[in-house]
């Protein structure tokens, strides 16, 4: 099965990194971009046959113990059929 794993910073945290885009887009001309957020996709293929349930919670387990810095990130799991 394949698993997306998209990972950002929470919304009350700064994303330094996206101000320095911003930032590098408007000294390029690049007017009206706003918002900047970055974050991480991590994809994997899950082996085993399971069912989609099954598939999320161990894709969630991961992203606790390894993915996600649960004080600061949010993830949203993506499996198969909504992995593009």
């Amino acid at each position: 099965m394949k698993i997306q794993v998209l990972v950002r910073l929470k919304p009350s945290v700064l994303d330094v990194q996206g101000k320095a885009v911003e930032r590098g887009l408007s000294a390029l001309g690049h007017e009206g971009v706003s918002n900047i957020r970055i974050g991480k996709v991590v994809e994997f293929e899950l082996e085993g046959d399971t069912g989609e349930d099954d598939a999320r919670a161990r894709v969630e387990k991961l992203c606790g113990e390894l993915f996600v810095n649960p004080i600061i990130e949010d993830c949203e799991v993506k499996l198969d059929n909504e992995v593009r």
